[in-house]
């Protein structure tokens, strides 16, 4: 028997115990509340799987997205930088050209470069294509494939916006080229059908906007003719996203991975699987919030049963806060009883007040994140740095400026802190914007308008004064203005603000 060198064997041993790079799943639901799953409130209904996240990990009461609508939180995510600072980033119309490009420094690019599979699966909506947008019957570049992602399976846009089909990597799945995917700004012809010439057809009938092509008996935003074959069923989202993202797992089990699974649950338009509908009191609405407790439960059973569960770090977070009535007439608002979807926070998508960007916000390690709250302040906008940190990356020059590494706080590691100051913003350049600095948040509104200010009421314009100052450790529900009290903050903290709107 050949005997080897005591150095050999040591060198062996370091290597073979030196720890795998954790695999890392960013699981980012969609128009969910600070107080929609039970672990934080809701009483009338149950989510499970998201309260066993919270239970096995830490579950942030001051977690935040940076922005209020889909679009420039999804943004900032994947760039680490506030979407205020980029044009063209507020909510992605149909068919919209690719927001993030080739060459922009990424989160999923710098896991690439850590050596990480890369895959998004689920809602898109950062535009795909050039200058002109999709060419929904070609090869589709640039998207997300050309931003560090090795795969994707998508909603392109959001599925109250045509179409409704899915791209695999670069091309629409299931197309038939004989039936080409024709999107339209306007009605392409007199005869076709829309949510107003075809109202009575509808099984879920349309309240403001939301009144254009109809597919699968609800109308939504923009035309388009063609690609029958492509056309997915709304109540099959759900499903056939957690089956490919499970066997996409199951495939790059043996490899470190990153997988942005980007769910549609609870946005618009609401229609779960038939197996939810009817199964809590607030209507279609929190039954798609059992849809997606479903999809996490789906996701960790994938991770126990492929035995990765203990080296896989799972974030779970929203793209922004609650609304009820967001344009078709399911239910939510008449429904909504006493749920509180945002929590004992006021305002929700749309709004600038913390119910708009505070919400859930959830990490699990097993065996590395000992379970707790934390009342430290944590972003999506973080995860770039946080990541690059975990897997020992460099940030290129100049990448995620507004990005901070708050790795400590999101592994629970003792006396870690998270930020110390974060903006928030509505959905582009409306000049409205939250700033929370400490225990202190500045609200400004530069026309004097914000929305949905109580979410349990439709969708409205408040009238309110151009900046406002709330002692978030006192009153949470930012509920008494101490603008006039504490005057010196209130032009210290205005003054703040600007500088880092303005700064480029």
């Amino acid at each position: 028997m050949r005997i080897l060198p005591l150095f050999v064997l040591l060198l062996a041993l370091s290597v073979s115990a030196e720890p795998r790079k954790p695999n890392v799943i960013v699981i980012m639901a969609d128009d969910l509340g600070f107080g929609d799953i039970s672990c934080q409130g809701a009483t009338t209904y149950e989510t499970p799987n998201i309260d066993r996240l919270a239970a096995e990990g830490i579950r942030f009461t001051s977690g935040y997205c940076t922005a209020s609508t889909c679009t420039p939180t999804r943004f900032s995510l994947l760039t680490g930088g506030y979407a205020f600072r980029t044009k063209g980033t507020g909510i992605a119309p149909p068919s919209a050209p690719a927001i993030i490009l080739p060459g922009d420094a990424t989160l999923p690019g710098m896991m690439q470069s850590a050596g990480y599979a890369t895959a998004v699966i689920g809602k898109w909506h950062l535009g795909l294509g050039g200058v002109e947008g999709p060419d929904w019957n070609a090869e589709i570049s640039p998207g997300p494939l050309d931003i560090g992602f090795d795969h994707c399976f998508l909603l392109p846009t959001t599925n109250d916006r045509v179409p409704q089909v899915y791209l695999q990597d670069r091309r629409v799945l299931n197309l038939d080229p004989s039936d080409p995917i024709r999107v339209y700004q306007k009605k392409p012809s007199e005869d076709h059908p829309t949510g107003i010439t075809h109202r009575d057809s509808l099984k879920m009938d349309w309240t403001h906007g939301h009144n254009h092509t109809i597919h699968n008996g609800i109308s939504r935003i923009g035309f388009y003719t063609g690609g029958e074959k492509a056309r997915f069923r709304d109540e099959d989202l759900a499903d056939e996203w957690v089956k490919r993202s499970v066997a996409w797992m199951e495939s790059k089990k043996e490899a470190p991975f990153f997988l942005f699974y980007a769910a549609h649950e609870p946005h618009v338009p609401r229609m779960p699987h038939e197996r939810f509908q009817g199964k809590t009191p607030h209507g279609y609405r929190t039954d798609s919030i059992l849809e997606l407790d479903w999809c996490v439960g789906e996701i960790l059973a994938a991770l126990d049963r492929l035995g990765i569960a203990e080296n896989t770090l799972v974030v779970f977070c929203s793209d922004n806060g609650p609304v009820m009535d967001d344009g078709y007439a399911d239910g939510a608002l008449e429904k909504v009883g006493d749920h509180r979807a945002a929590g004992p926070f006021k305002g929700g998508k749309y709004s600038v007040y913390e119910g708009g960007t505070r919400t859930p916000f959830l990490a699990r390690w097993k065996g590395a994140i000992a379970p707790g709250v934390s009342d430290e302040i944590v972003a999506t906008i973080d995860l770039y740095s946080s990541l690059a940190a975990l897997t020992g990356t460099a940030v290129p020059e100049g990448a995620a400026r507004d990005s901070e590494n708050v790795l400590g706080a999101l592994l629970g590691e003792p006396g870690a802190k998270g930020r110390t100051e974060l903006v928030q913003q509505d959905n582009g350049s409306s000049g409205n914007f939250g700033f929370r600095s400490g225990k202190w948040k500045l609200v400004r509104h530069d026309k004097g308008k914000a929305r949905n200010v109580v979410v349990e009421k439709l969708l409205e314009t408040t009238d309110v004064p151009r900046l406002q100052l709330f002692d978030l450790a006192a009153d949470p529900g930012e509920t008494r203005d101490l603008s006039a009290k504490e005057p010196e903050r209130l032009n210290a903290m205005a003054k703040r603000l600007e500088e880092i709107v303005a700064s480029e």
